[in-house]
């Protein structure tokens, strides 16, 4: 069941370019036009799914890509890479800038968003069940698993982070990445874990509690946090991830114990280890 706020992430830079390579994106860069952001004041469900980013503006994936959408940056120096976040219930474009622009200054990263739309409390908490079950459209699911999948095949690594709904937006969202590369690209499973191996994946408050394998998993758990105990990797029966990684921490405080400020505080470098023996890098840059 989805609760509250999620987050996705891309991140570690790659290689620095050649002074040719450089000069050449230099040039295209020139010659591309300006992604034209969606036109602001319109309800929040109008803008499901798509791109978040600097200044709360709002980019159609359908005609923006990644890299033409502006980033939040991290406002103490320049960022070490690239983090898609993805927020959860009852929050507006404007709410969750502001805890992209909290990750963004923690763990030093950029990040653009994928909009999970509010629509109220109540329909938020249906859609969230709706999540767990793969049950329902929800445009942030299907918008992140495209964008991963795409990336993946274009050899891009990918860092993701969830927070509380979002965790299990990411969940939902992994595992038709995984289908699509055995089912459309006719991958094999241990083909398909091996590239998603490259997916740097964390969570926080996460209501998602059964994570394919083959990317690298940090989940993070307040112990206080009715949210991750009862509906994330924090159940009996969960499965984080192979080699995931699942950070707990305990506030005592069970009616603040859902705050992103306080998974916030507890960031550390995310886990590397996929259960794979090795393989994956850590993230993407543009």
């Amino acid at each position: 069941m989805k609760i509250d706020s999620a987050a996705r992430a891309v991140s570690t830079p790659p290689p620095a370019p050649s002074e040719a390579g450089a000069s050449n994106k230099s040039a295209g860069a020139a010659t591309r036009a300006a992604a034209v952001p969606e036109p602001a004041g319109r309800s929040p469900k109008s803008y499901d799914g798509m791109f978040l980013g600097a200044n709360g503006q709002v980019f159609n994936p359908a005609t923006t890509s990644l890299e033409d959408v502006p980033s939040i940056r991290p406002e103490n120096g320049q960022p070490k890479g690239t983090t898609i976040f993805v927020n959860g219930i009852n929050s507006k474009p404007s709410g969750t800038a502001g805890q992209m622009q909290q990750y963004a200054n923690t763990t030093g990263n950029q990040v653009v968003g994928i909009y999970n739309a509010t629509e109220g409390t109540l329909k938020d908490l249906l859609q969230s069940v709706g999540d767990k079950f793969d049950l329902g459209k929800n445009p942030a699911v299907d918008s992140l698993a495209t964008l991963v999948h795409d990336q993946l095949r274009a050899g891009h690594p990918v860092q993701i982070a969830g927070y509380s709904q979002g965790g299990a937006i990411v969940e939902r969202a992994l595992a038709d990445v995984k289908n699509r590369l055995m089912l459309e690209d006719g991958m094999s499973k241990p083909d398909a874990e091996r590239l998603m191996g490259n997916l740097t994946v964390e969570t926080f408050a996460g209501a998602g509690s059964n994570f394919v394998d083959g990317p690298k998993y940090t989940h993070y758990m307040n112990r206080a946090d009715i949210v991750p105990n009862l509906f994330g990797v924090g159940q009996p029966l969960s499965h984080p991830g192979r080699g995931a990684d699942v950070r707990t921490f305990n506030t005592w405080n069970p009616f603040k114990a859902h705050g992103w400020d306080k998974y916030m505080s507890h960031w550390q470098p995310p886990n590397q280890n996929n259960g794979l023996g090795g393989g994956g890098g850590g993230g993407g840059a543009w």
